[in-house]
């Protein structure tokens, strides 16, 4: 005889159309074991225990966090953005004097277009963390986007290094953001390895993308044969 899921309905709240396993729901939503249960603990997904002592969690509850309708809990990566562009734009002022080449050789007319691609970026990395469905079209976009900053580098024949000091200060800007959330979301030791090695791959992803918009612009033109 198999276990009737509890109501755990409120007010206006409808009963879930169809109840999934720990395995296929974390598959859903591209998260760890531990991760869904501190969901489901919070009360962020519905779920119930079958007789065996395994859980079930509800499809729609499911659908809803990847939609962005529900709130992960105190450890939504929607913040880190934010935080990101607040701790690069203070080491900017804070260090105005002392600005690395990669900034001060960029005219400021093409700063402003940066710096839209930057916060285009940035969002994007809150996005890719929480949404396990999409993350291989944000991979893509993450691509697109460090192209670009790519050529723009290239176009203006800054060095390499500049492009890599850029690259450097734009990713410790987002690690001091995830340490930051990390902390004020108390994640476990697994959430907080797992955050990292997301940022990790696609930062590396992007730097990738760079080098190969440098590669395209210094490639030789070759002479058509006469």
């Amino acid at each position: 005889m198999r276990a009737r899921p509890p109501l755990e309905t409120t007010e206006g709240q409808s009963h879930p159309s169809r109840w999934i396993s720990l395995s296929r729901a974390c598959n859903l939503l591209g998260v760890n074991e531990s991760t869904l249960r501190r969901w489901a603990d919070a009360g962020h997904v519905r779920s119930f225990r079958t007789p065996g002592g395994h859980r079930r969690f509800a499809e729609d509850d499911l659908r809803a966090l990847m939609a962005g309708q529900g709130r992960p809990g105190p450890a939504s990566y929607g913040s880190l953005g934010h935080l990101a562009l607040m701790r690069i734009r203070r080491r900017l002022q804070r260090g105005k004097k002392q600005q690395a080449h990669w900034y001060t050789g960029v005219p400021e007319g093409d700063r402003e277009r940066l710096r839209s691609l930057g916060q285009r970026l940035v969002s994007l990395v809150s996005e890719y963390l929480s949404r396990g469905s999409r993350r291989s079209r944000l991979m893509e976009e993450a691509r697109q986007i460090g192209h670009q900053y790519g050529r723009e580098f290239a176009d203006k024949r800054l060095p390499v290094r500049d492009a890599v000091e850029a690259f450097i200060f734009f990713r410790k800007g987002l690690d001091d953001a995830a340490i930051e959330l990390a902390h004020r979301g108390s994640l476990s030791a697994e959430e907080a390895v797992e955050v990292w090695e997301l940022m990790a791959g696609l930062a590396d992803q992007i730097l990738l993308a760079m080098a190969d918009a440098y590669e395209e612009v210094r490639q030789p033109q070759v002479a058509p044969a006469g």
